[in-house]
Parts: C-alpha cells; structure tokens; sequence
C-alpha cells in the first residue's frame, strides 16, 4: 500500500509529462532485462559506469532491439569493484555523463517492467540517478529471476532443504550457456533467457527437480 501511495504522489507532482509513460503499464506486455556494472557497491554513493537492457517480448529475446551504453562516473572506481567488472576509470573517462545517458535510457525502458538477477541493486542505482535529476522514484515494476527460480524449484521444498540461489545455480540448472560473467550484456542476456525459460516452465507446470545432477534435462520434472 505504502509503494502505492508513494507512486500516486510522484505521479501527481511529475514536472516532466516526457515522463508519464513511465507510471503506467506498457501497452505491449514487453519485459526489459537491465544489468548495470559500478564503481562500487553502495547504492547511495557509487555510479553507474555501464548500462545494458534488452526487451522481451513473450518468449522472444529481441536483441536487436537492445540499449547498451558506458557512462563516465563522478564517484571514484574502486578496487574491488573493478576486480569484479575489469572495467577501468580510464576505460570509461571518454563515455558520456550519466545525465545524457538516462532519458535515452528511460525512453527505451518505458513503462516495462524490469527484469534481472539483483534486480533491486541495479534499479536502485538507476532510481538514485532519476530521483536526483527528475524528482521521482523511478515507478517500474521489478521482477527477479532468483524468485521465479526460486518457486520453480524450492516452491514445495520441505523445511531444512538446502537453498542455492546463486547465478552459476540458475544457469546451470536451465541448461544454459555460460557467458563472461559481469559485463552488463552478457548478465542482461543471460538474465532474460532465465526469465523466458522460467516463465515457460511456469505456464506448463514444469518444476526444477531438487535432486543433485549436472543434466540440466533431468533436473526438470513435472507437477
């Protein structure tokens, strides 16, 4: 009630009407799938330096309808982070500000929801950027793929068992193929073939079978 609340008053004080489309439901029933990589992990302190989404129609991938950009940061590229994403300070220092990239961004993000693997880190990153710049929260609805994994496969799973909800457990329980972790393309791909899979499994009634195998196809059962 209160998200609710929260997203009537930023709709009512909206300076902008360029950002309207935001706060209502995207007419195609698209999905688009965001990765960011940062300068570090603090939502409130560090910047985005890359930014990846790609829509999702259905069970289709529309790559070729994708937004990718790098993003020069304020915020000073920390170490740790860059062991993570191999992204340098000066690999970045010609991309543009993040107040050039964002509307581009948000134009092509509409009122879809979002999708991804932590996907609250990635739109509180963004929705830091959007508070500062335009004033409101940014209003998309979030889906996570570790949820929808989560139902498919732990969904009955009796009290005690063993939960692993880790990237490298999804992919390869869906079988799917391992691409080069934290570049923001690849995890955005790789995040929306987990959702397309996962939701198809949904509409058939196909669960994740809970027992130990590297066979992602024996893994799935039924029920």
């Amino acid at each position: 009630m209160f998200d609710w609340v929260r997203r009537r008053l930023d709709l009512m004080r909206l300076q902008d009407e360029r950002w309207r489309v935001l706060f209502g439901e995207d007419p195609s029933g698209e999905v688009v799938s965001v990765d960011c990589e940062t300068t570090g992990f603090d939502t409130r302190k560090d910047d985005i330096i890359s930014i990846s989404a790609i829509r999702i129609a259905g069970n289709r991938i529309l790559t070729s309808q994708s937004f990718n950009a790098y993003v020069r940061p304020e915020a000073e590229m920390r170490a740790d982070a860059i062991r993570v994403h191999q992204l340098r300070a000066k690999d970045v220092a010609d991309a543009r500000p993040m107040h050039e990239v964002l509307p581009e961004f948000l134009d092509f993000l509409g009122g879809r929801p979002l999708v991804g693997y932590w996907i609250d880190y990635d739109a509180a990153m963004i929705g830091r950027y959007v508070k500062d710049y335009y004033g409101f929260r940014l209003p998309n609805r979030r889906i996570e793929v570790s949820g929808l994994y989560y139902e498919r496969k732990y969904g009955d799973a009796p009290q005690g068992t063993q939960i692993d909800l880790s990237f490298a457990a999804i992919t390869r329980d869906l079988g799917l193929r391992t691409l080069t972790l934290h570049d923001a393309f690849n995890d955005a791909l790789t995040a929306a073939e987990m959702y397309v899979q996962l939701k198809e499994m949904q509409s058939r009634g196909v669960r994740i079978a809970r027992a130990k195998t590297h066979d992602a196809t024996a893994g799935i059962t039924a029920g």
